[in-house]
């Protein structure tokens, strides 16, 4: 990678379960960036289960047939690419089983599974290189967790208790870019896994999810870091349908201090009016989320922009990427689809992570 990988323009980061590497155009630009890393999951995940025993230190990859792990960046526009190097696991557990990322800074973490429990891998933009650590203080999955600047907040989620079952938690840690380092923090109110976050108006916010009894939640909680405190919002996802109890976290991302989701179940945008806590209907997306109960598509904000990452409408189910400038003024939105694939790439109709990374 050359050094002006550091100030990359706005790109994406793909795992491709692909064990061929293809060819792409160079990133080396000098413009500032956004990243995005996208991973492939062929099937519904269900981390609410015992870890892998199937097997026998200092943007995430997906198993093939020999276990290799491929990730591509790609630009906004799907337009150049460049390979990274793959995740530096050789645990067959860790390629098996679901994994979440999450950007930091210039860092992209990945938490996972290895057979002796749950692992966290970092890559870092600046040495285009994977290092392995540092351990959160509470090994956990499926949290709510969000990005602002250098710090990231996990709330929540799956842990294992002695006897390896999954209980569900009301544990909150922050991570540091900077220090590479984990902080405890003020717990929240509900206990809850599959839940989502983001940060809207200077705090970080934990939507929905399902609690210890697997009782979807509507409630969603907001934290204050100057008062390291918790309020809690009763119904606050009052108006989403759910279809069925293994149903995907919010689909949710913030444009200028407005909360937008995808609501699965129909296909259609919606944004917050925090006054009123009403979700106003803003036409829909042309991404069938529901076919997979959400799992698999990936909506994400890009500056003023969202970008939505799923399988077509069309019978044959192929994968698309389509962005828009949302207004909550609007009733129906114009949404435009991104055409242009590296170098005869194909997108595949299930996602299984996105983040953004600001470079």
């Amino acid at each position: 990678m050359s050094k002006d990988m550091a100030k990359i323009n706005q790109d994406m980061l793909m795992l491709k379960d692909d064990q061929t590497p293809k060819v792409g155009a160079s990133l080396s630009q000098s413009k500032r960036r956004k990243i995005s890393i996208v991973g492939i999951k062929p099937n519904i995940p269900d981390l609410n289960v015992k870890p892998c025993y199937d097997s026998d230190e200092e943007e995430k990859g997906e198993v093939t047939n020999i276990f290799q792990n491929l990730a591509e960046m790609f630009d906004k526009d799907f337009k150049i690419f460049q390979r990274l190097p793959k995740v530096p696991s050789s645990d067959y557990c860790f390629f098996h089983s679901d994994k979440e990322t999450i950007c930091v800074g210039t860092q992209l973490i990945v938490i996972g599974r290895e057979i002796e429990g749950i692992v966290v891998f970092r890559y870092e933009l600046e040495n285009h290189k994977w290092f392995k650590g540092p351990s959160m203080i509470t090994p956990r999955v499926m949290y709510g967790s969000a990005s602002h600047g250098k710090t990231a907040f996990f709330a929540g989620g799956i842990q294992m208790d002695d006897n390896g079952n999954p209980i569900v938690v009301r544990t909150v840690e922050k991570y540091n870019a900077d220090a590479k380092s984990w902080t405890m923090i003020n717990g929240i109110h509900k206990a809850r896994k599959f839940s989502s976050g983001c940060f809207l108006r200077g705090k970080f916010y934990v939507l929905g999810g399902r609690d210890e009894n697997d009782k979807h939640l509507t409630c969603g909680e907001s934290y204050d870091e100057t008062t390291n405190s918790w309020e809690l919002i009763p119904d606050m996802l009052k108006d989403l349908t759910f279809i069925t109890p293994s149903q995907s976290p919010p689909l949710i991302a913030v444009v200028d201090d407005n909360l937008y989701m995808l609501e699965t179940s129909l296909n259609e945008l919606r944004v917050n009016d925090i006054n009123t806590n009403i979700w106003k209907k803003l036409g829909v997306v042309p991404v069938s989320a529901n076919t997979t109960f959400g799992w698999g598509t990936a909506f994400k904000s890009m500056g003023d922009r969202i970008q939505v990452v799923g399988s077509s409408h069309s019978w044959h189910r192929k994968g698309i990427v389509y962005s828009c400038r949302p207004s909550p003024d609007v009733e129906e939105q114009h949404w435009e689809e991104l055409k242009y694939w590296c170098s005869g790439n194909k997108l595949p109709q299930f996602m299984h992570n996105c983040c953004v990374m600001f470079a």
